[in-house]
């Protein structure tokens, strides 16, 4: 057997010191806001420091016990006991999801809702640190819960299952779990630190032919191929790939591709992803395969059919430099720089459900470094970093990050109209729902 040929990797070397030469010398987004008092948010993070192990605590029982999308039964369990430890209600089982969780405090007026995801990776576990995320979220939500009775507003925790590809935040969004939600925090773990970095809009689609079959060999000519409609589609769009914007990106794998080699398949199918950095790309990138896909069709004789988004769309992210800025101003007293978008190249990048939530209420997802540069998300490497002391230092920055952010926002009503500003002047909410329709 031979073996593959290794990709060389001079251009990632390339990429890493021409980053790290640019992150030398940025400078982090600055915010013109006052915030909340001093001494307030000294208190929130004091009440971080001193509850750090229980945080650590979960950090480490959810990285060492993953669960996958809409399975993170023991991993909902285990966020929801901190949570009644320190005093607080909890619903599981929020807008119609086994594994959706809600906690919140406070009453009338401006409404924070801090993010926690939980599910992992198959094979890999937390590959993409959602350990990291869930305990900081929680964090987070328990730090600024202390500071809601002098704040005012309300504070909620939200845990949203399956980000990794389930869509659990658009199904939980449909249900009206946010509809009265004003803003949204939360983080993500990552190579560096960076307060609003870029991320993609994502379809999938199932591209299903159905031909003819016969015997390949006495009587070919009375079959029509599926699977020669697969490849053709594969081909095209591989040659579509030249003529997309660099950010976009599409890739797929052929699920059926026949029984026998002498019958003449007469079902194949293939499955794609499709993505794109704006809604608007994104929806004319899908077109053009739907495009491709008929094309090939009309070439081998075949019936197709498109089966789009299983699971919900999820659409690029709508950041809020407002409200990103507070961040970037926290994470700095913690001795971090988190970056502004373009410094680490912004095609370093994936999805995430969190976008269908951006076009409906301001957001933030700043990623929060984990001390390696060369660390890449949905890899075993990042998995060890997750539950490492790099990972451990992620969660207690990040639940300060989280908790000083959201207690900012509450009090400070000029961030609030400055957040709110900005929102609407990006295009304001989007009918996410029916976007692709």
């Amino acid at each position: 057997m031979t073996q593959p040929v290794q990709p060389d990797e001079s251009y990632l070397r390339a990429v890493a010191a021409a980053t790290e030469k640019a992150v030398a010398s940025a400078e982090p987004l600055r915010s013109p806001h006052a915030g909340a008092d001093e001494e307030l948010l000294a208190e929130v993070e004091r009440w971080v420091t001193e509850h750090g192990g229980d945080l650590l605590g979960l950090s480490h029982d959810l990285h060492a016990d993953p669960e996958e999308a809409y399975a993170e039964h023991r991993s909902v369990a285990r966020a929801a006991e901190l949570l009644r430890r320190f005093g607080h209600d909890v619903e599981i089982g929020v807008g119609g999801l086994d594994t959706a969780l809600r906690a919140g405090v406070g009453a009338d007026g401006p409404h924070v809702a801090v993010l926690a995801e939980y599910d992992a990776l198959p094979g890999i576990g937390h590959g993409c640190g959602h350990n990291i995320i869930c305990s900081a979220g929680v964090g987070g939500f328990l730090a600024a819960a202390t500071a809601v009775g002098r704040t005012g507003g309300r504070v909620s925790l939200f845990g949203t299952p399956a980000e990794e590809g389930g869509g659990g935040k658009e199904h939980l969004a449909r249900a009206g779990v946010f509809d009265d939600v004003d803003a949204v925090v939360m983080l993500h773990p990552f190579s560096h630190d960076i307060a609003t970095h870029p991320f993609l809009g994502r379809r999938q689609v199932e591209v299903v032919f159905h031909g003819v079959a016969a015997h390949a060999s006495a009587q070919p000519f009375m079959g029509r191929n599926a699977l020669d409609a697969v490849v053709a589609t594969y081909q095209g769009v591989a040659a579509m790939r030249q003529h997309m914007p660099s950010t976009d990106r599409i890739h797929g794998v052929i699920t059926d591709g026949g029984k026998r080699p002498n019958v003449v398949p007469d079902r194949a199918a293939a499955l794609f992803y499709v993505r794109s950095a704006e809604p608007g790309s994104l929806q004319d990138l899908a077109q053009r395969v739907e495009s491709i896909a008929h094309g090939a069709a009309a070439m081998t004789g075949c019936g197709v059919e498109l089966n789009w988004d299983h699971n919900p769309a999820y659409l690029p992210i709508r950041h809020n430099d407002a409200l990103a800025a507070r961040w970037a101003r926290h994470q700095a007293g913690r001795g971090r720089t988190s970056l502004p978008r373009g410094i680490v190249p912004d095609y370093l990048t994936g999805s995430t459900d969190l976008g269908n939530l951006s076009f409906r209420m301001p957001a933030i997802h700043p990623m929060i470094g984990l001390g390696d540069a060369n660390l890449s998300l949905h890899t075993e490497g990042f998995a060890a970093a997750a539950g490492s002391a790099a990972g451990d230092a992620a969660v207690i920055d990040g639940a300060i990050g989280l908790a000083l952010t959201t207690v900012d926002y509450l009090t400070d009503g000029a961030l609030r109209n400055a957040v709110r500003d900005e929102f609407d002047a990006a295009g304001g909410p989007l009918d996410v729902p029916n976007y692709f329709s």
